[in-house]
């Protein structure tokens, strides 16, 4: 575009320094530097926001009794439970129990059907009988050979002896020219075939008869493994009857007939009576602090039972881990599994020490640091603290904090890179 020609009455006008961008620039930044500078001297650096006091909750800091221990949340539980899983999958037929019965030990409860696995077992057991009779037939075989190797034997010491005697009594005879020749030789022929073949009969019969006792100790190991193998195929018939193994109470059944379970599907829980137990989940902070025999107290129906550590699972799940309850004494009738209770359990004995009470920040700071107000109660500053044990309503305070400090106690979230809190009326 291009530039109008100055007229005579036109005056050029020149921009004055603060006027021109760049000086804008510089002084922007300038501005922005000095502010920067006010407010690190003015709050010594610190990262600051501002809160309505009437949304905080403070706690002041107080010497007592520090109570050691933790609260209780168990359900109840048989002791011993037993679970009924089929051990084959099939087709429920006929269901003689239902939860609430009391069962016998090796009743039948329910009644499968599964054509497939009795035609399998059928075909495994017939395998088995046919080794079994195989192995029979060699053993028999064995011991008719023994037999006939001794009847061999016999009647070769028995030619022999009848032979000697035949040939002495006509030698006598011979020598009157009252015997043939021809006779005698072939006697003679008899007894000394038999004679040779007596040592013969005599060896064999030997490695026959090591080798029958080599073999016939592993014919007995196989028939005894094949007979167990026969009453644990035929016992596989039996799994199609799912019995109760103990006595008790069935306390769930989960059966209809008509529908297909498949192997492993669980049918119900039988109690026996061994008495209850309390199971309760315990926060993984306690993991190190609880130990078996440590006592708890808890209300059931009114009334007050002491327990006592059973067992700790210290598998830690969803930030928990178990723990087994055993009663110290009766804990009465009534009990039903799987109800609630609530309680205590006792981790220590009680003694005196500083003390904060429990709260929301805890979650967040872990207990490594908490906002402390100042003297004017305007304002809270991030200090750091250490703190011992705890339990549900207490902090027992071990440094960074005295006796009188006021400490606010409410979630700290939004707060984590919060160096100070100014707070508003």
């Amino acid at each position: 575009m291009e530039s109008s020609p100055l007229h005579a009455t036109d005056r050029r006008v020149r921009r004055r320094p603060w006027q021109r961008r760049g000086f804008k620039i510089v002084l922007g930044a300038s501005a922005a530097a000095l502010l920067g500078f006010l407010a690190a001297h003015l709050f010594g650096g610190r990262r600051y926001a501002r809160l309505p006091i009437a949304g905080l909750s403070l706690a002041t800091v107080s010497e007592g009794v520090f109570h050691d221990d933790m609260p209780l949340r168990a359900h109840v539980k048989a002791r011993g439970t037993i679970y009924l899983d089929a051990q084959a999958g099939g087709r429920v037929e006929r269901v003689f129990a239902h939860a609430g019965d009391m069962v016998a030990e090796g009743q039948v409860l329910i009644e499968l059907s599964n054509s497939q696995w009795q035609l399998d077992v059928l075909e495994r057991e017939a395998r088995i009988v046919e080794s079994i009779s195989q192995l029979e037939s060699y053993q028999t075989q064995l011991e008719q050979n023994r037999i006939a190797n001794l009847r061999m034997g016999a009647q070769i010491g028995y030619d022999v002896v009848r032979l000697r005697r035949s040939f002495d009594r006509r030698s006598s005879l011979g020598a009157s020219s009252l015997e043939p020749a021809e006779k005698m030789d072939q006697i003679k022929d008899e007894l000394d075939y038999n004679l040779v073949l007596q040592p013969l009969q005599q060896e064999s019969n030997q490695r026959q008869e090591q080798l029958r006792e080599e073999q016939l100790p592993q014919i007995r190991e196989q028939l005894k493994a094949l007979q167990q193998d026969l009453r644990m195929t035929r016992e596989q018939l039996d799994k199609l009857l799912v019995r109760s193994p103990i006595v008790g109470r069935l306390t769930a059944m989960n059966a209809e007939i008509g529908e297909n379970r498949p192997i492993g599907a669980r049918f119900g829980e039988i109690t026996p009576d061994q008495g209850f137990k309390l199971v309760a989940s315990v926060d993984e902070y306690f993991l190190g602090r609880v130990h078996r025999g440590e006592t708890a107290h808890v209300q059931i129906h009114g009334a007050e039972a002491d327990l006592a550590v059973e067992r700790v699972y210290p598998q830690v799940k969803n930030g928990s881990f178990d723990i087994d309850l055993a009663f110290s004494g009766d804990p009465g009738t009534g009990l039903t599994s799987g109800e609630t209770v609530e309680g205590k359990l006792i981790l220590g004995s009680d003694r005196p020490a500083v003390l904060l009470e429990n709260g929301p920040f805890m979650d967040q700071t872990a207990g490594r640091w908490a906002f402390v107000l100042d003297k004017s109660s305007h304002s809270a500053l991030r200090r750091p603290i250490a703190l011992g044990r705890r339990n549900a309503g207490q902090l027992e305070v071990r440094g960074g904090l005295e006796p009188g400090d006021q400490v606010i106690i409410s979630s700290y979230d939004n707060l984590m890179h919060v160096d100070q809190i100014e707070m508003t009326r």
